[in-house]
């Protein structure tokens, strides 16, 4: 197909936020597409998002995970840009009519990382310790596991929330594995959280990249960095929440992978606010089978009380599976 491409098309306009990791992101994808075609001029436009602007509110209270996304998906319907490169765990499990994730190169780390004083991990943090993450699924998870620790909001770029490891008295923060290693930050991690404590967000540590789904000439160019387990396993996670319904106001996380016998195994969990109820499962199949081992994962931890945790914390009459 691509032997086919067009020669005449010499442009690709990629769509970025604008953070450091976002433009290392993007120009990871724009140095691959180059390296293949160098026949390409391909350009970055960067676009700031609403959540890039609300950056003092919890996400979870102002529409979470689409805040990451609107913008930039509006500049590739209008034909300002040609494709855009998200972290996964951004984009929402439903697209605009007429967009597509049309590729998920390999995934970097999914697991979450403690940055703390004196390199303490999570067992040896002093009772009572101030842990900075607004995510409710870190929160949720760490105070299953320790429920002595003090959760504290923090949002901000992967610099901002080190620095406020120190402005804000905090004993430790929690970031994406995938962030600090692509900002060559490994140096500061105390630990690697086990997933057996702190399951990762849905697709995290994986890139999309979204195009038009009409456009076959810059589609055509993505296939070569398309990771296909990586994309069936983000796929099962997908199918996970999306079955839950689950957004930025409920602790949902999943994690898939392929294993040596070429099967599909994920893992997922559902939890309330304070990590008091916390059920977690996992299933293991067929890896062309992504989306059915998702769904099915999701109506096993309904069945379980899934769906009773979902009804509080939503405040619904009916859970997701009715």
């Amino acid at each position: 197909m691509v032997e086919r491409i067009r020669a005449e098309m010499m442009e690709i306009r990629i769509g970025t936020r604008g953070s450091s990791l976002a433009l290392w992101q993007a120009n990871w994808v724009k140095e691959h597409i180059s390296r293949a075609f160098p026949h390409l001029e391909i350009s970055l436009i960067t676009i700031r998002t609403k959540g890039d602007k609300l950056i003092d509110v919890n996400l979870a209270t102002v529409g979470g995970k689409g805040l990451f996304v609107k913008e930039i998906e509006e500049g590739l319907l209008a034909g300002r840009i040609d494709l855009a490169v998200h972290s996964m765990k951004d984009v929402p499990v439903q697209f605009p009519e007429g967009l597509q994730i049309r590729v998920i190169p390999r995934r970097e780390d999914p697991r979450d990382v403690l940055i703390s004083r004196n390199h303490l991990t999570l067992d040896e943090l002093p009772s009572g310790a101030k842990i900075g993450t607004s995510s409710l699924r870190r929160r949720a998870q760490l105070l299953s596991f320790r429920p002595d620790l003090q959760i504290v909001p923090l949002r901000g770029n992967v610099e901002t929330r080190i620095k406020k490891l120190n402005s804000m008295g905090l004993d430790a923060v929690v970031l994406a594995a995938a962030a600090t290693k692509r900002m060559s930050l490994e140096r500061r991690v105390s630990q690697f959280i086990p997933p057996e404590v702190c399951l990762p967000a849905i697709g995290q540590g994986a890139l999309g990249i979204e195009t038009r789904i009409a456009d076959d000439e810059v589609n055509g160019y993505l296939t070569i960095i398309d990771h296909e387990p990586t994309r069936l396993s983000v796929m099962a996670e997908r199918a996970f929440l999306r079955k839950l319904e689950g957004g930025c106001q409920v602790p949902i996380g999943a994690w898939g992978s392929i294993s040596d016998r070429g099967t599909l195994r994920l893992r997922g969990f559902v939890g309330d606010l304070e990590g008091t109820k916390v059920i977690k499962g996992e299933i293991e199949g067929e890896m062309g089978k992504a989306e059915e081992l998702g769904m099915g994962l999701a109506e096993n931890l309904l069945l379980r009380g899934a769906d009773e945790i979902l009804r509080e914390v939503y405040g619904k009459e009916s859970s997701p599976a009715s």
